[in-house]
């Protein structure tokens, strides 16, 4: 099944490669403010769904753009694509994005498709078996403090984001770490925690197509992944959180409070966990190398 998922993803990765050598005319529309799709996202998924229908017509398909409008509608084995997850980015030129597939059986993630076209990265993961890039076995990092880490996340962007609450979540990561970026592609920014070149991540308005491959790869490579609060049952609740998993800690004990799942009372001893271990970390000096800006 791996196999056949890595030819649907190279399929894609092609077509995306080949729309990439004239941006400008690729058209594009709009779902919603800031949220848009090009004729690209959906050549892309017609071409993953096809490849994988046609070994499998018996299997489901949970699509970004379509749904699940293909695919058997009761079947165990569920495909969860997201054609081109950076779509912005792609239509600005900016070689962040990627292909994501995922494997759903009987609801658990299975096997796992994150293809970066740009560069030919290809980082796959089977449940119980380990996650690669290229072929190469990859592990999340080793870092044990948050002041050394680096740390993913995505800037809410749509009408209705509650932008104040992720100042405050920044507010609070920043100043304890090496430093935060946004590289726009939440699929890439799982892979790359895999990879060991991130150390943490977190993000809320998330799909289940944008993390569903992702999520696989991070606990396959030996991190974990769940909710703000730690929970594993995180795929359809719109936050995800994932590290190494000293960093993974240390992330829950910040951003846990943020949680819209954690219950009022966890919320307040999280805050009071958080305020004891920010009174023993010194924030960065402003001119050091390592402050985040």
């Amino acid at each position: 099944m791996l196999n056949v998922a890595i030819k649907a993803a190279r399929a894609a990765g092609a077509l995306i490669n080949r729309a990439a050598l004239d941006v400008e005319a690729v058209r594009i529309s709009q779902k919603q403010i800031n949220d848009f799709v090009t004729e690209v996202d959906h050549a892309s998924e017609q071409a993953i769904i096809e490849t994988l229908l046609t070994a499998y017509p018996g299997h489901g398909i949970l699509a970004e753009e379509s749904g699940s409008e293909y695919g058997a509608k009761d079947s165990e084995f569920v495909w969860i694509i997201d054609p081109l997850d950076g779509t912005t980015n792609f239509i600005h030129g900016f070689p962040v994005y990627a292909v994501s597939i995922a494997l759903s059986v009987r609801g658990k993630i299975e096997q796992a498709v994150v293809y970066d076209p740009s560069r030919n990265d290809l980082f796959t993961a089977t449940k119980g078996r380990g996650a690669y890039i290229n072929d190469r076995r990859i592990r999340v990092s080793k870092r044990t403090q948050l002041k050394d880490s680096l740390i993913s996340t995505g800037f809410p962007f749509r009408p209705g984001d509650n932008f104040q609450n992720y100042l405050r979540m920044m507010a609070d990561v920043m100043p304890r770490t090496a430093g935060l970026r946004r590289p726009g592609a939440a699929a890439l920014d799982l892979a790359y925690i895999a990879a060991g070149y991130c150390d943490g991540f977190f993000e809320t308005g998330l799909s289940i197509w944008d993390i569903a491959a992702g999520s696989l790869l991070v606990t396959e490579a030996g991190g974990l992944v769940g909710n703000f609060t730690g929970e594993a049952d995180f795929l359809e609740q719109g936050e995800c959180l994932a590290g190494n998993p000293r960093i993974y800690g240390q992330l829950v004990s910040i951003l846990g409070k943020y949680s819209q799942f954690a219950s009022a009372g966890e919320k307040a001893g999280l805050r009071q966990a958080d305020a004891a271990d920010s009174a023993d970390t010194p924030a960065p000096a402003s001119d050091s190398p390592d402050a985040p800006f």
